[in-house]
């Protein structure tokens, strides 16, 4: 699949944790690095996203603050 974001980072999921409708995936994506992203359970389900699994965070933003 070709995507137009250009912030694709490959790693692992280390944690896949969910709530009543979103989940909390964690993909490490080392040098001790870990990535969280909020989903859907059912984005988890279709996905058949498990934990070992390789996997890769897409970060698409309009936005990016930085605070100090």
């Amino acid at each position: 699949m070709k995507l137009s974001a250009r912030n694709q980072l490959k790693g692992k999921i280390v944690a896949v944790t969910k709530g009543q409708t979103t989940a909390h995936v964690q993909i490490d994506i080392g040098g001790g690095v870990i990535v969280t992203s909020s989903i859907t359970n059912e984005a988890v389900d279709d996905l058949g996203l498990a934990v070992g699994d390789a996997a890769v965070a897409v970060i698409k933003a309009s936005d990016v603050m930085v605070a100090k």
